[in-house]
This record gives C-alpha cells, structure tokens and sequence, in this order.
C-alpha cells in the first residue's frame, strides 16, 4: 500500500529527489573506521583470514563477524510493480530502492536490492537460492501472482532464513489487525463473521488465508474475482484460487455482500457500490484497499451507510492500510533471534501486537499529527505509520512467536532488555518530524514565503502545496506566475502573490509600520520605502495583519540582516529571549544545538532561559533533555575569564528547577562523550548530553556551519525560538527541501 497518493506531488518534484546529487536513495558506508593502512589490513588482507576461518569451522559466526545477520535481499522481477504492472526488472529498481530505504528508516535493517531479469520462475528461485550465504532474510517484492506463490513456497522450503513476500503477507497482517480491532468495536466475533474477499491475486488470497488462520470460518468467507465468485466446481481458476472455492449459490458480487459483515477489496476502483454497501450487513467493515483509488471512496460508503467502519490503502483517510506498519519490525523481530522462516505464529503475532497498539492510548506526537481522532474507535483501528511505539511493540511479538514456534535459533533471554534495544535503535526525531509533516497536512496553514522571486523558493512552494502541508503565499514581483510557469506548473495563477507596488494592503502596512517605528527615528516615507522595496519588511507585515499563519525567509541575505528587518515589524514573544537552534539528527541520535544565530555574548540568564527554551523543543522531538552548558573549560579546568556567565545560567537553573537534566561548564567531548564524563563522577548528566548550550555566538555559529559542511548528519535549522509570530530564517544555502521542512515544523508550532 502506497503512503503518500501521487497526486500530492508532481512528477517534476519525483524526479528530481531521484537525479539530484548521488542518483538513487542508497549507497554504502563502511560499519568500521577505514583511515589508516592498519585499517585496511584488519578490514582485508591479512585481517579478514582469522573470521574466515572462524566462519569455516561454525558457520553460525557468521552472524558475528558479518553483516549477514542485519541484512535483507528486496528481490523483484518487475512483473507487478506497485499498480504500474509489468515494466521489467530495471524499471523496478526505484521501487526497490525505496523498499530498502524503508527497512532502514522504519527498522534499521540494512538492505539491498537486487532486480531479477528474467519471468523464468525456476531461474529465479534458484538465483535467490544461491544467495542464501549473503543474507539473513529475503524480501519479495513486485512479483505477479500465480509465479510469487510458487517461489515463495519454494524458496522457505529450500532456505534457512526468513523469506517473506510483502506483496502478500505484509498486507495480509495490517489487514488483519484492523478486522481484529472493527469486530472488537461493532461487537463480533472472528469465528462468526461472513467476509467477501474482491480479488484473487497475490494480497486477496494471502489476507483470505490468514483470516481464516486466525478464526474465521472457511465456509463464511467468499472470494470473487473479475468474473464473479469462486465457487465449488468453477474450472477456470488457478489452484491457489480454487483453494478458497465456496458452497454458495451466489455469483456475483452483489449476490455475495448481501448480508456479508465485512468487505476486503484488494481489485480495483469503483468495484463496491453504495446500493452493496446498503446491503451489507449492520455496521459493515469495509476494506476497500484498491490504489491509488479504493473501491469505494469513504464517503460515499458513509453516505450509504454511516455506521461502517471504513480503511483504505490511502493516507489522506483515516485507517491506512500501509505495509510499512509491519514489514519492516517483522524482519527486525525475525532478524534479531536468527529464525529461519516467518510462519503464521510470527504473522498472527505481528497482527495481533498491531491491532492492541492501536487500542493503546494515542501518543501525544500522533494524536496532534491526526488531528481528528485521538483514540481508539472507528476512525482509528490501525495505527499510524509514524508511531515511534511500533518498533518496540511489533518486534517483540515476532521475536517472541519464532521462539515459541520453533524457527529462532538464537532465543532472547532478557526480553526487556531487547525492547529497551529496540527503543534506543531509532532516533524519536525520524519519527516526530514524519509526524509533523502528517500534521500540516491534517491541518494545513498559510505560509508567508518572503522572496517568491527566487527559483529555490518557488521550487519549495510548489512542494510545499503539492504535499497538501498549506497554502503558500509568495511575496514577489510581476513574473513570478511566469517564473512558476517555467518550474512546470500547469496552474501558476491559483498561487496567491502579493507585490508590494499593487497590493491594497500597503496603506494599513505603513500605519501600522511607521507607529512602531516613529519614535526610533523613521520618518513615515522611510517606512513606505521599506514597505514597497523590502521583501522581508513587506513578509512580515502580511504576517502581522493575519494573511498567514507562518513566515519563511532567508535565502538572499545574511541571516543578521534578515533579522534585523523582521524585529522592525515582529517584537520577541513576553518574556522570551529569542534564539536560534541547529538540529543535528542522525540514525540514532539528535543533537540540539543553542543559541546559534541571534545572541552574541548572552548573559547567565539569557543562557538559562535559551536551555529552558531548547529542552522544551527537544522533548517536542521526543527526547529527554540533557543539558551541557559548553566551555574550553571543564569545572574550572583551565581557569580563564570567559566562564561567569556559564556558571550564573547554571546558577539560575539550579534555582528554577527546571525538570530537565544540566550540568556545566565542560568541554563537547566531556559532554558528548561517556567515558570521558565519567572521569567526573560528580556530575549531574546521567547519560551524555543532547541539548548543547553554547557560551556565545561565534563559537555557536561557526561550529553549527562546520557541523553542516562537514558532518554526515541531516541538520535542520536554524530554527527561530521565542519570536511573538512565527518567523524562520534559513540559510542562504538552504535547498528547497530544506525550506519545506522549516515551513512545516513553523506551520505546525514544532518551532516556536
């Protein structure tokens, strides 16, 4: 199932995050330093004999020495890609780049695709047979039914690891969990349940299967296909088909709803009617997974029949069926105790831990992403993709299953400790930022881009509204239609502009300008000057007078002089100290960096109200805080002239009390680094700190600026803390992708 429907952006925008810098999404980087000529020795010859020999005498050390035990071949052939059908094996490489990019991002599981040029099925099974050495599971993917039932069988019964055809069974298991949570509500049982499966491929026949698995009844489930239903004595159905063959005298689908509780459509668009859905059963369950558009669109299945429970395969409706919610944390679990198969004891668990997440108390992240419903109920059955809880939670279960089943080689003795693993795998920052994107697309805003003349800008509105995150408003000249028009927009006048020379808005702009500004020496036609020429003057003031909820800015000046214009028309918030905050997020760590663009030499205050500040944003992300005020010095060590105000910030916390953890002043490799903090055993940070608090400007911004040119990390920021609107400055080197995520934190209140 799809995340995000195509129509949110354009294929312009698609292709470009494709080509643009290193084509494609993956790439490897060495697990292991490679600087010196010793490195290279331990890491080939002569280095590499001792674990070769090892692995030779017990090939399990294989799991020990090598990546193999977190690694995952995504193999396709390209003969059903996503709903594109048969385009060959090299056209499915983008998909199958985006699959490994998922198992990453969602599970951290290392993968690699690799594309199977032929339709042979005996050569394919024995070309990802041969594999086997290399891999610790294998993922299925884009393989057209009836072949992917034949090589899947095949290959778990030929290989030791897990093999596991997503197509089929991840849809199968969110599938699943979302019936087990819509019978729990409309007051049903499995066991009694009457199911009408539309559709006969791959997904259809696997969801079929592990229903019936889990309870319920083979004689009270139909499954129908383009012709009509299957029944008892058709002969023109494959034998997977015919395996699920009814005693019905119903032949077409009309015939099979009337009465029927729970609809799963796996076909095509428009297949389910309002006047079938009218015929179902009281509060009918309704899958309509068809993409990019279901079988029915909600509301008209709600219109037909409000009390229905609804779940499609889309992210703009409410109940996702998104395979990412399971194929992912279904490899980290079966991975993780070395199983040598996914049988249905590990995918009824993953169903089963899926559907009682989604009954679990919405965390806070995911109810505001949502918006609509917080909790559990109809508009609610499945859980969100984004939920950070479903790695701990799905992995578990699987985990636990292979072990009770059988299939783990190497058991878990200390499942809370593993869980507690699982938690400190992923970084909370992946999953809070993809929520806060959810989020301005639940609830999208006006955004103020302040120099819609610029292509970098224009690039980032477009993606910007395309996303469905808000609407942009562009401050520039005559051209800019013209401008969008030459990005490929097919509709450049629906984009809002405001230029200055023309806009009505102009005459309220200079009142209200020139009475905040007259006492400090502005002369009104200053302030009409500024209002006509000066994009960030003019921004700000449309943001004042309610024209957006946000305002973006910064890439044609310096960050300084930006600022500057912007505290002429927007005051600090009461009692704030604005500042600035570098992000540095990586795969399993975030690091908030203040103040690093407005303060230059703050004072002890200052310092603590920025650490007070920052914490709140860093819990925002969903990280504890701990706070380290940084210095040259560490306690005092050595003694120097620059260490009252670090001293008076940590002085002022220890009476405010904050409910964070702080310490200070000390060195970034005391604070960052664990066997250097525990040289002092006096300290107050349990663990090395994550909110860096630095003593001034010029050792904040140009460390933020090495960070970002030289660290491997995604930095996000800066972003503009403690301002009365809300106003972000990027820097002038921002990409487009850059200014889209700072519009969306801005527009959704991360940033404030």
């Amino acid at each position: 199932m799809t995340d995000v429907p195509a129509d949110q952006f354009t294929e312009r925008e698609a292709l470009r995050f494709h080509a643009e810098g290193r084509p494609g999404k993956i790439e490897i980087v060495a697990s292991k330093p490679l600087t010196t000529q010793r490195d290279l020795a331990l890491a080939y010859s002569p280095g590499v004999a001792w674990p070769v020999k090892a692995i030779a005498e017990d090939p399990s050390t294989a799991y020990d020495y090598t990546a193999k035990g977190n690694l995952v071949a995504v193999i396709s052939n390209g003969t059903a890609i996503l709903g594109l059908g048969n385009l060959g094996a090299l056209a499915s490489k983008p998909v199958m780049e985006g699959k490994a990019v998922l198992f990453k991002r969602f599970a951290d599981v290392d993968s690699i695709d690799i594309e199977l040029k032929t339709e042979d099925v005996d050569r394919i099974i024995d070309a990802v047979e041969l594999m086997e050495p290399s891999f610790g599971g294998i993922n299925l993917e884009d393989i057209k039914a009836p072949e992917c039932f034949i090589i899947e069988q095949t290959l778990r019964e030929r290989m030791n690891i897990p093999v596991f055809h997503d197509d089929q069974h991840g849809t199968a298991i969110i599938t699943a969990a979302g019936l087990i949570n819509a019978c729990l509500l409309t007051g049903r049982r499995l066991s009694d349940i009457k199911v009408v499966v539309n559709g006969a491929g791959a997904a259809a026949i696997a969801c079929t299967e592990l229903v019936k698995a889990m309870g319920v009844r083979h004689d009270n489930v139909i499954m129908c296909d383009r012709t009509g239903v299957i029944y008892q004595g058709r002969d023109d159905v494959n034998q997977w088909q015919s395996a699920h063959a009814a005693a019905t005298e119903a032949r077409t689908l009309t015939e099979a709803l009337h009465g029927a509780d729970v609809f799963l459509g796996l076909s095509a668009a428009g297949a389910l009617k309002p006047e079938m859905v009218k015929d179902m059963a009281p509060a009918p369950i309704i899958f309509a997974m068809a993409n990019p558009e279901p079988e029915i669109r909600p509301e008209l299945a709600k219109a037909a029949r409000p009390d229905a429970i609804i779940a499609t395969g889309r992210s703009d409706y409410p109940n996702q069926v998104n395979n990412v919610i399971g194929f992912p944390f279904i490899f980290r679990g079966a991975l993780d105790v070395r199983a040598t198969g996914i049988n249905d004891a590990m995918k009824i668990a993953a169903a089963n831990a899926i559907a009682e997440l989604a009954r679990d108390r919405v965390p806070d992240e995911v109810a505001a992403a949502y918006g609509v419903q917080h909790s559990f109920g109809p508009e609610y059955i499945i859980p969100a993709p984004f939920d950070p809880r479903l790695m701990e939670v799905v992995s578990a279960a699987v985990a636990k299953a292979a072990m009770d089943s059988g299939v783990a080689t190497r058991p878990i003795l200390d499942m809370a400790a593993y869980r507690t693993s699982l938690r400190a795998r992923l970084n909370p920052t992946t999953a809070v930022l993809s929520l806060a994107y959810e989020g301005a697309r639940a609830r999208p805003k006006r955004v103020i881009f302040a120099e819609g003349e610029e292509e970098v800008v224009l690039r980032a509105a477009i993606a910007f509204r395309d996303g469905g995150y808000g609407t942009p408003v562009l401050v520039g000249r005559d051209d800019v239609h013209d401008r969008l028009k030459a990005l490929g927009v097919a509709d450049p006048e629906s984009f809002e502009v405001h230029n200055s020379r023309i806009s009505p808005l102009v005459p309220a702009m200079v009142d209200f300008l020139y009475a905040r500004l007259q006492r400090r020496g502005f002369l009104r036609r200053e302030c009409e000057r500024m209002v006509n020429q000066d994009r960030n003057i003019f921004g700000a003031l449309l943001l004042q007078l309610g024209e957006g909820d946000a305002m973006i800015t910064g890439v044609t000046r310096a960050y300084a002089q930006s600022m500057r214009e912007i505290k002429r028309v927007i005051d600090p918030a009461p009692g704030r100290t604005p500042f600035g905050i570098h992000v540095l997020v990586g795969q399993t760590h975030t690091v908030f960096i203040a103040d690093t663009t407005v303060n230059e030499r703050p004072t002890g205050e200052e310092l603590a109200d920025i650490a007070e500040a920052t914490a709140q944003v860093a819990r925002r992300m969903g990280h504890e805080p701990r706070v380290a005020f940084l210095s040259y010095s560490t306690f005092g060590n050595p003694e120097g002239k620059w260490l009252d105000n670090i001293r008076e910030a940590v002085s002022a916390l220890d009476k405010r009390q904050p409910g964070f953890e702080y310490e200070g002043e000390m060195a970034p490799d005391v604070a960052l680094n664990a066997k250097q903090l525990a040289n002092y055993p006096f300290a107050r940070l349990s663990e090395p700190a994550n909110v860096l608090i630095m003593p001034g400007l010029q050792s904040a911004n140009i460390s933020a600026k090495l960070l970002r040119e030289l660290g491997g990390d995604q930095m996000i920021g800066p972003m503009l803390i403690g301002m009365e609107k809300n106003v972000q400055i990027a820097p002038m080197t921002a990409t487009a992708s850059d200014l889209v995520t700072l519009a969306v934190l801005a527009a959704g209140g991360m940033a404030r």
